[in-house]
C-alpha cells in the first residue's frame, strides 16, 4: 500500500492496523475450537493453528485462564506453538495462578497492547465458567477481552481447546457433566449454562469431548431450548477449522454436526423430544459448508468409497441389526451412524438411561428411546486409509422419545429360576 494513498485522517493506531492487515492479506477471521484432550505430538492440529495465523515467526497470546496450574498449561501450549514456528506468549490473567494479582493484569495498558498486537490467541482448557468470569464478567467485556475481539476481527485466529472450545458460542455449557440429567430437564441459567464469548457467531452451537462423554445427549436439549438450528460436537484429540460458513475437521477423530432446522416437537410430553433432527458425521480431513449443507468428504475417502443406501447397486456390509443399550456410551453414536448406513436396514434404536439412583434426580424412572433412521439424503463414504474402519455419514434423521423405564431392570437368575 502506497504511503501517499492513505487517507490523512487515519490515527497512528489505524495506521498499524491498516498496514498489519495490508501485510497479513486481510485474511477471514478464523475460529478453531478443539474437542479437548488434545495431544501435544498432534501436529495436524499444532501445525494448522500457526498456519492459519500465518506460519512461523506469527505472534500467539496463550490465555490459560481456565486451567488449574495455569503456569503450567501455559508453559506447555507455548512449547507445542514453538515447535510449529510460533513466537508464543503467556497472558498471565488467570484467577488460580498463584502470586499473581488478577485484577492489575487484567486492566494492564501494556499487556493489553501485546494481546492487540498478536496474530493470534489460544484458550487453554479447564473450566470455561473462569473465563467468561474472568473476561466477560456480567456478560460485560474487559478491556482485555476487547483486545482479543480486535485480534479476531481483523483477521486474526482464536483457537480454544476444552474449554476453550467451549466459549466459542453465545451460549455454552457452564457446569454439566452428567448429560442425562440435562436431557431430564437440569438446564438453569447461571448453572448448567450461561454466556460463552461468541466467536462462532450466534447461529452455530459449539460442544467438545463429544463422542467420547457422550455429550450429544446434552447437546440437543440447549439447542431447542435457545432456538439453534446448528450444533457442532468436536471430538477429543481433533478440531474444526471455521472460516465464515466453512468448517473442516482435522486431527485423530471427527466432529458431530447437529441439524434442528427440519425438527418439531411434542409439547404435550412431560420430557425432552425432537423428531426429524439431522445428523452428519464429520471425519478428519471432511470439509462441510454450513449455508448449502454440502459435505466434501477427505481425499483418501473420495478416492476410496461412496455408499449410497439407496443404489440399486448398493451392497452393505453390515447385515446384523443392532440395539444400543447406552446412545450416550463412548462414541457409541458414531458407530451406530456408520453401521445402519452400511446396512440393509432403514433403522436401529437404542436407550439412555440412568440405571441407578442418582442424588437429586427426581425422575430416576425417565429414560429415552433413540431412533436413528435414513432419509431420502442419506449417503456417505468409507476408508480403511486411516489405519481403521472410517465413515463420514451425511445426513442421518434422529427421533428421541421419552420412555418409563423398568425397575429393577433385570433380576439375576437363582437355581429355582429356569
Amino acid at each position: 500500500m502506497s504511503r501517499s494513498l492513505l487517507p490523512l485522517s487515519l490515527t497512528p493506531r489505524l495506521l498499524a492496523l491498516v498496514l498489519s492487515l495490508a501485510a497479513a492479506g486481510a485474511g477471514a477471521q478464523t475460529a478453531i475450537p478443539i474437542g479437548g484432550a488434545l495431544k501435544f505430538d498432534n501436529d495436524a492440529v499444532w501445525k494448522r493453528i500457526v498456519d492459519e495465523a500465518g506460519g512461523p515467526g506469527v505472534r500467539f497470546a496463550v490465555f490459560a485462564t481456565a486451567a488449574g496450574n495455569p503456569q503450567r498449561s501455559a508453559g506447555q501450549i507455548i512449547e507445542a506453538l514453538s515447535r510449529q514456528g510460533a513466537v508464543a506468549e503467556h497472558i498471565p490473567v488467570a484467577p488460580r495462578l498463584k502470586d499473581v494479582d488478577l485484577a492489575k493484569n487484567l486492566n494492564d495498558p501494556a499487556l493489553i497492547e501485546r494481546v492487540r498486537t498478536a496474530r493470534a490467541v489460544f484458550f487453554s482448557g479447564g473450566a470455561q465458567e473462569l473465563i467468561v468470569d474472568t473476561l466477560q464478567p456480567g456478560g460485560q467485556p474487559t478491556e482485555m477481552l476487547k483486545a482479543i475481539w480486535e485480534v479476531y476481527r481483523k483477521g486474526g485466529v482464536v483457537a480454544g481447546t476444552s474449554a476453550g472450545a467451549a466459549i466459542m458460542s453465545t451460549v455454552m455449557f457452564r457446569d454439566a457433566q452428567d448429560s442425562m440429567q440435562v436431557l431430564k430437564g437440569r438446564l438453569r441459567e447461571g448453572k448448567e449454562i450461561d454466556r460463552g464469548i461468541g466467536f462462532v457467531g450466534p447461529d452455530l452451537f459449539i460442544d467438545q469431548h463429544f463422542l467420547k462423554r457422550g455429550r450429544f445427549g446434552r447437546m440437543l436439549p440447549l439447542m431447542q431450548a435457545k432456538g439453534y438450528k446448528l450444533g457442532l460436537g468436536v471430538e477429543e484429540n481433533s478440531a474444526a477449522v471455521i472460516k465464515g460458513d466453512s468448517v473442516e475437521v482435522i486431527g485423530a477423530k471427527g466432529a458431530l454436526l447437529v441439524d434442528l432446522g427440519a425438527s418439531s416437537h411434542d409439547a404435550k410430553l412431560p420430557a425432552f423430544n425432537v423428531r426429524g433432527a439431522q445428523l452428519t458425521y464429520l471425519d478428519r480431513g471432511d470439509k462441510h459448508d454450513l449455508k448449502t449443507g454440502q459435505t466434501t468428504p477427505a481425499p483418501q475417502k473420495a478416492r476410496d468409497l461412496r455408499i449410497n443406501p439407496h443404489a440399486a447397486d448398493f451392497r452393505p456390509y453390515f447385515k446384523n441389526k443392532p440395539f444400543y443399550p447406552d446412545m450416550l456410551g463412548d462414541t457409541t453414536i458414531v458407530n451406530a451412524m456408520g453401521q445402519l448406513l452400511d446396512s440393509p436396514h432403514a433403522e436401529v434404536t437404542g436407550l439412555a438411561f440412568t440405571g441407578q439412583a442418582v442424588e437429586g434426580d427426581d425422575k430416576p424412572d425417565l429414560g429415552f428411546e433413540f431412533r436413528l433412521h435414513k432419509l431420502p439424503a442419506t449417503m456417505g463414504w468409507f476408508t480403511g486409509g486411516f489405519g481403521g474402519e472410517d465413515y463420514t455419514v451425511v445426513r442421518m434423521g434422529l427421533d428421541v422419545t421419552p420412555v418409563r423405564m423398568q425397575r429393577p431392570l433385570y433380576e439375576r437368575l437363582s437355581a429355582d429360576k429356569r
